[in-house]
């Protein structure tokens, strides 16, 4: 037998040194990958996690800017975000294209709707991605946002392939033009990380940003490749915070009121600006505040280059209205005597004259009848009698040459000119030194609320909406006390008398059934390079005055800046227009009836839960008050006012108890008792109209079996009653020459 030699097969060792080589790395690999957990540096859990968990954004509602009844002013809603599907993959059925398949055509008309040129649609619609592929939709940026119901529908109706919506959100004011310098507005803007978020641009909207802006949330889940959710996976959500409410002193019915009256005088008389002011004179409360020109905080439409808020950020001559104030200061120092005589017409400091507005004076007359008439030589004999040191003295304490502290920013100070002795005569009547409105505001609270100044504010409270807890809270601030209670009465009897009186500058200002006060004012508006500009239709005229005048519950004032007036027209008619309207509205509204203005009767409120609503409705119908019972009787679980406010006889007490509930009788009910009513019964009341209930969709003594609205419409004073007035014309004032 023939004996076999072994061969080496040089080829086999190869093939099995090479695979026995990778079998043995590959092996290392795995060890190595199941050791430490990581390829490439990068943890493999980690991957896993980026390949299945995926995560959804839950978007944070801004908070909401509300009045002090809760009423909105400022909230999110829904919109919609443009999206241009330009993939052809998109499409599986040629007839019925799913992709943009004119990009020129489709960019003109999106060009109507969006605010975007053509080209830069056209170019959006075009464009690669960095590897030269086309990308499966497009997007186009703050210009397709925030888009409204209305321009989707319109959209939708050209039938344009390819385009299509997704819901967002933007931020909605219901009111129009209101208050719109102090609200501002808040626009969607791209962040650094892609995203977009509503931003404040401007007003209350910027300066508390942070606050009304929420954090987002997000949901945690874990799917398979295809972004299916997978059976047993967890779900981690992480809840969205949304941003505070802010409740403003502003009450939307007074507010309503100041913008209809601001804008038709507006409209009549073309000035060149206009400003106002509403305030409770007991707590510094501002309840309106409004200029003009304005714009409409959803369109930004008539926003110009100025966005100061006048009514803190911007400083003007006075006027006659700080007459007011070197009046209280001759009062409390013991100089003033109303039945001295005083020879008007002119007053020389030094070199320099100062002439009354009618130039040669009323000859000699008295000093109240020289306030009444608005004569500056009055003011003039005034300050020698007081002195220039003390004068000053007094205006600081009342406030002025230093800002209020109103809780907004940018407030300036004003200054009072006091140099040389000219400066402190002509500032005795309001010329030369400058002030803010809000000034003129805070120092009139002293001289309505008997001497004790309070500090103005438009912030009631600011309230975490995830946790109901009130982050923020004002309360009223005395400022100081300028002067006496027995001053502060005086000054407001005077100031009625220019209205009653057969001299009084502020005739035009009477409110038939109510009595009220204040100082007319007409200031001279500088000219570009100095002095006056001169003209009946170049002054500011301007009216700060309070009502009712023995108890007053609010302050105005109101300024109209170059007016176009007629021949006929003086120029305290605009500013009257505006006063009237918006105090006799509001002291309806606020129901201080005209025969109650003399003596406000008050009674004040017991602790009533627990007790029978039967014995508590006597007890309160002997006491003047109107008990409205909510329910079928026995206990009182709940009442409106709480215990220990007083309140108006005359004036609406609500006490709920248990079982169904059956409809009152609405007729004449003021919206604020609307809007208890509907808050304590939460009924689903629809309130229709501003003022005092005319009618209602379900007759009175109906008991509520179901959860359908009920209708309630009310009518504004202004609907319900004609204004009359026929005073004599005012002579406008003319502040003094050199």
């Amino acid at each position: 037998m023939k004996k076999k030699t072994f061969r080496f097969q040089w080829g086999a060792f190869l093939m099995l040194l090479l695979y026995g080589g990778l079998f043995f790395a590959l092996f290392i690999r795995i060890f190595y990958i199941q050791a430490t957990g990581e390829v490439a540096g990068q943890q493999l859990e980690a991957k896993a996690a980026a390949l299945y968990e995926k995560e959804a954004v839950l978007t944070a509602e801004r908070g909401k800017i509300k009045d002090r009844n809760g009423n909105i002013i400022a909230e999110d809603t829904l919109s919609y975000r443009l999206i241009a599907v330009v993939s052809p993959k998109a499409t599986t059925d040629k007839k019925h294209p799913k992709h943009v398949t004119d990009p020129e055509k489709t960019a003109k008309i999106l060009a109507q709707y969006i605010p975007m040129e053509e080209s830069e649609i056209y170019k959006n619609l075009t464009k690669k991605l960095s590897d030269g592929r086309q990308p499966y939709q497009v997007e186009f940026g703050v210009a397709g946002r925030s888009i409204s119901h209305e321009t989707m529908n319109a959209i939708k109706e050209e039938k344009l392939p390819g385009i299509t919506f997704a819901s967002d959100s933007k931020r909605y004011y219901p009111n129009g033009p209101f208050a719109s310098h102090l609200i501002g507005f808040a626009l969607k803007e791209k962040q650094d990380d892609g995203t977009f978020n509503t931003v404040g641009k401007m007003g209350l909207e910027y300066i508390y940003n942070k606050e009304l802006t929420g954090k987002n949330g997000s949901i945690q889940y874990e799917s398979d490749i295809f972004g299916y959710l997978l059976p047993n996976s967890k779900k981690m959500v992480k809840p969205a915070e949304n941003g505070s409410d802010i409740y403003l002193t502003i009450d939307k019915t007074i507010q309503n009121f100041l913008e209809e009256s601001m804008t038709e005088v507006y409209k009549e008389y073309n000035p060149e600006s206009m400003v106002a002011v509403v305030a409770d004179p007991k707590t510094g409360e501002i309840l309106a505040m409004t200029q003009r020109p304005t714009f409409d905080p959803d369109s930004r439409e008539g926003l110009s280059d100025n966005w100061l808020n006048e009514v803190t950020e911007k400083v003007m001559e006075p006027g006659s209205t700080m007459k007011t104030f070197t009046l209280a200061t001759a009062i409390e120092t013991g100089k003033w005597n109303p039945n001295a005589y005083f020879k008007s017409g002119s007053y020389t400091v030094l070199d320099r004259t100062i002439r009354d507005h009618n130039i040669v004076g009323w000859g000699s007359i008295t000093y109240l009848e020289g306030f009444q008439r608005s004569a500056n030589t009055a003011m003039a004999n005034l300050l020698e009698q007081i002195g220039d040191e003390t004068f000053i003295e007094y205006l600081k304490k009342f406030g002025f040459g230093e800002k209020t502290g109103i809780d907004l920013p940018g407030e300036v100070t004003g200054t009072l000119l006091t140099t040389y002795p000219i400066n402190r005569v002509t500032t005795s009547f309001g010329q030369g030194s400058t002030v803010t409105p809000i000034q003129l505001v805070q120092a009139m609270t002293a001289i309505a609320n008997d001497g004790k100044m309070m500090q103005p504010y438009v912030i009631d409270k600011v309230v975490d909406t995830n946790t109901g807890e009130i982050i923020k809270e004002s309360e009223p601030v005395v400022k100081g006390k300028p002067i006496s209670a027995e001053t502060a009465s005086q000054v407001r009897q005077i100031l009625a008398s220019t209205v009653t009186s057969e001299a009084g500058t502020a005739q035009r200002f009477a409110i038939d059934g109510y009595e009220v006060g204040g100082k007319t004012g007409t200031a001279q508006i500088a000219r570009p390079g100095g002095g006056y500009l001169t003209g009946k239709n170049n002054y500011l005229y301007s009216f700060l005055g309070l009502a009712p005048i023995d108890d007053p519950q609010l302050i105005v004032y109101v300024a109209v800046k170059q007016p176009k007036l007629s021949a006929t027209e003086v120029g305290s008619e605009p500013v009257a227009k505006v006063f009237t309207s918006v105090v006799q509205n509001s002291l309806k509204y606020l129901n201080i009836k005209p025969e109650d203005v003399a003596e406000v009767k008050t009674a004040k409120i017991d602790d009533y839960i627990g007790k029978t609503v039967e014995s508590v409705q006597v007890e309160l119908a002997n006491e003047g008050l109107t008990p409205i019972v909510i329910g079928e009787g026995g206990q009182i679980t709940d009442q409106y006012p709480q215990a220990g406010i007083p309140i108006t006889k005359g004036s609406i007490v609500f006490l709920k108890t248990e079982g169904a509930i059956t409809i009152p009788s609405f007729e004449n009910w003021s919206l604020r008792n609307i809007l208890v009513y509907r808050m304590m019964t939460g009924l689903s009341i629809e309130i229709v109209g501003e003022g005092y209930v005319e009618s209602q969709s379900v007759s009175a003594n109906t008991t509520i079996t179901d959860s359908s609205p009920i209708v309630v419409k009310l009518k504004t004073p202004e609907e319900k009653y004609t204004q009359v007035n026929e005073e004599p014309d005012e002579e406008s004032e003319s502040l003094p020459q050199d």
